[in-house]
């Protein structure tokens, strides 16, 4: 189980987690924020920060947004499991849910 970013960080990447995050698990892509569920050590600082309410625990995401999980694990799919979101640095892809949205807000 991980944490999983939702509809509501697409196009906003508000990015006040990435400051919460103690392991820099959580990437960058063009429009939305992405957990890699294998750096994850799931604390739960991110959610509670996160000012749209993006964050959820896998098993808490809602219906309507349980595309999300699929979308993060393509997401890794590509990058794999780098080691840090900072070293990283903003990927030039998201996953093909979030590419396939109409601008947001």
């Amino acid at each position: 189980m991980t944490y999983v970013i939702a509809l509501p960080c697409v196009d906003i990447k508000d990015r006040a987690c990435l400051d919460e995050c103690p392991v820099d698990c959580i990437y960058e892509g063009i429009r939305s924020l992405y957990i890699q569920p294998d750096e994850c050590v799931d604390c739960g600082a991110c959610e509670p920060v996160c000012p749209t309410t993006a964050i959820f625990f896998e098993s808490d995401l809602p219906q309507e947004w349980e595309g999300y999980l699929q979308d993060n694990a393509d997401f890794f799919a590509t990058l794999g499991a780098p080691g840090g979101a900072y070293r990283a640095g903003v990927q030039d892809f998201d996953g093909p849910l979030v590419r396939s949205l109409p601008p947001q807000g």
